[in-house]
């Protein structure tokens, strides 16, 4: 009797443990797709804000057609991405584009001077900037997750429920490609 009482006790006590794996590995996860939401927001504030910078540009800059239709393509690319991986690849060729649109605008004075330019400058500028503090928040919470996946005995646990680990959202390519566009005229 004795010994079917303590192999009780163990059995519950491995429960409760396996119950708090799992709830804690479900609330990382949680955290993961609430980060991911916060990017997600700036992004999109981000594809929202280029058709306007492109039609700003559009006006004084016409003969740089190739320029602003690869900053529209970027753009769709971004907005259309179907994972992490190829939103990555997207907003590397969206920063680019950027990069190559601001550098077209610094050929046209009156550009440079005209005020809803220079709002939509810095509404970017603003929006790269929490683009890249909410990439951070992110990266951060998938480390977190990551590194609890692959901690033992979570690791038996998280294996068999199905968590795997998740992607960081980072940037790659070019050195200049690693940080906010900065409008600079």
């Amino acid at each position: 009797m004795m010994g079917l009482i303590i192999i009780g006790v163990v059995l519950v006590l491995l429960a409760v443990f396996l119950v708090a794996i799992y709830n804690n590995l479900v609330q990382l996860r949680q955290r993961v797709q609430n980060s991911w939401a916060q990017v997600d927001v700036q992004l999109k504030r981000r594809y929202d804000l280029i058709p306007n910078l492109v039609n700003a540009v559009k006006g004084y800059a016409q003969h740089e057609k190739s320029t602003l239709e690869t900053v529209t393509q970027a753009r769709n690319m971004a907005i259309n991405a179907g994972n992490l991986q190829e939103q990555m690849q997207a907003e590397n060729m969206l920063s680019s584009a950027l990069r190559s649109l601001f550098a077209v605008a610094e050929a046209y004075p009156e550009l440079k001077a005209n005020t809803n330019f220079l709002q939509l400058q810095a509404e970017l500028s603003d929006t790269e900037s929490k683009i890249a503090f909410s990439r951070q928040f992110y990266n951060d919470t998938v480390q977190k997750f990551n590194t609890k996946i692959e901690l033992f005995p979570n690791n038996l646990v998280a294996g068999m429920l199905g968590f795997a680990m998740v992607d960081y959202f980072t940037l790659q390519g070019e050195p200049d490609a690693r940080q906010a566009v900065k409008v600079e005229f």
